[in-house]
C-alpha cells in the first residue's frame, strides 16, 4: 500500500479493544498486513466527565464528535465506534455502514458477595448513568436506589468494591472483551432488560466520498448484524433517541424474517411503552421506522426532555 490506513479510536482499554477487533479484520477479510494500518488514540469529552450523566453535556455526541472531527478533516479514515454510544442521526459527510459481528448484547450486574438483583438488600444502591437502566430496575425492585456511576469498565468495578454502591449495571460484551466474567453475579436475559440499541455493536465509520475505504469496509461487514443495527437505530432515528431517552431495543434473526422488540419510557420512568413485530428480513429498515412510530404515538412525546 502507498498510504497506511489510521483508525481512530478512544483511548480507553476497552475501546482499543474494539479497534484492534476492528484491524484484525479488516487484515483478514482484505488481505492487507499489520503495518498497513495504525490505530490512533483520540481523547473524547466523554471521557473527561467523570460523575454527571452525559445527557447534561450534550448526550452520546461526548463520545464520537472529536472522533468524527479527525474524520472529516482528514486525519484518520476509519473511526471505531460502540454503535450504541453513537447519535442515531448521522454526521454529515460521514457514513456509518459498517459492522462486525455483533458480540452478546446482554446486561450484567456485578454485585456485593455475587448477589442477584433479587436478592439485594432493601435501599441497596445501584450504579447505572442510563436512564433505562435505571428505569428498567426499578421495574423490577422499586425500592432500590440508583445512583450515577461513570468511567470506565474497571473503575465502575473498583467504585463497587470500594463501597460506593452495592451493585453495577453493565454490558456483557465488554466486561467478557475485559476478561472480567468471573466478576459477574447476574445476566440478563434480554427479556428482562431489554438493551440499549446496537449493544454489543462495533461499527465502522468512514467519509462518504472516500470510495477506497468504503470499498475496503464493504468486505468487512457483517451482513446479519447490519440488519439488526439498521432496524434498532432506525426506532431511535424516529425518535430521535439519545442519551436522555429511555429506550430499549433488540432484534434478532429467525429463519426469513426479523423480530424486533423495544420499550420506551416517559420522563419520570412511571410508564412503559412497548411494541414487538415480525417482518420478513428485506424489511429490516422499515420495521424499526414503524415500530418508531407506533411508540412515539403511544407515549404522545411523554419521554421528551
Amino acid at each position: 500500500m502507498s498510504k497506511k490506513i489510521i483508525i481512530g479510536s478512544r483511548g480507553s482499554k476497552l475501546a482499543l479493544l474494539y479497534a484492534q477487533k476492528a484491524k484484525d479484520t479488516i487484515i483478514q477479510k482484505t488481505g492487507l498486513n499489520d503495518e498497513d494500518i495504525v490505530i490512533k488514540v483520540i481523547n473524547t469529552e466523554g471521557d473527561k466527565i467523570k460523575d454527571l450523566r452525559l445527557s447534561e453535556f450534550g448526550g452520546k455526541g461526548l463520545f464520537s464528535s472529536n472522533i468524527e472531527n479527525e474524520l472529516q478533516n482528514g486525519n484518520i479514515d476509519i473511526a471505531v465506534h460502540a454503535l450504541k454510544d453513537l447519535p442515531a442521526i448521522e454526521t454529515e459527510g460521514l457514513i456509518t455502514d459498517t459492522f462486525l459481528e455483533r458480540n452478546d448484547p446482554k446486561e450484567i450486574l456485578i454485585s456485593k458477595d455475587k448477589k442477584k438483583l433479587k436478592e439485594l438488600e432493601i435501599k441497596s444502591i445501584v450504579g447505572t448513568s442510563s436512564y433505562r437502566r435505571e428505569f428498567q430496575i426499578k421495574k423490577i425492585r422499586p425500592d432500590l436506589t440508583c445512583k450515577i456511576i461513570r468511567g470506565n469498565v474497571d473503575t465502575r468495578i473498583k467504585k463497587l468494591k470500594d463501597g460506593l454502591y452495592d451493585a453495577i449495571i453493565l454490558s456483557y460484551a465488554g466486561v467478557k472483551y475485559l476478561q472480567l466474567e468471573n466478576e459477574i453475579s447476574e445476566t440478563f436475559t434480554t427479556e428482562e432488560m431489554i438493551p440499549s440499541a446496537g449493544q454489543g455493536i462495533i461499527a465502522l465509520q468512514s467519509r462518504e466520498n472516500d470510495e477506497k475505504i468504503i470499498s475496503l469496509l464493504r468486505k468487512v461487514n457483517h451482513d446479519e448484524t447490519y440488519k439488526r443495527a439498521h432496524a434498532e437505530r432506525n426506532i431511535l432515528k424516529v425518535l430521535e433517541g439519545d442519551c436522555e431517552t429511555a429506550i430499549g431495543a433488540y432484534s434478532f434473526i429467525d429463519g426469513g424474517n426479523i423480530v424486533i422488540e423495544a420499550e420506551l419510557f416517559s420522563l419520570d420512568g412511571s410508564k412503559r411503552f412497548y411494541e414487538k413485530k415480525i417482518e420478513k428480513i428485506e424489511k429490516f429498515k422499515e420495521i424499526g421506522e414503524e415500530i418508531g412510530q407506533i411508540l412515539k404515538t403511544k407515549s404522545n412525546n411523554s419521554y421528551k426532555r
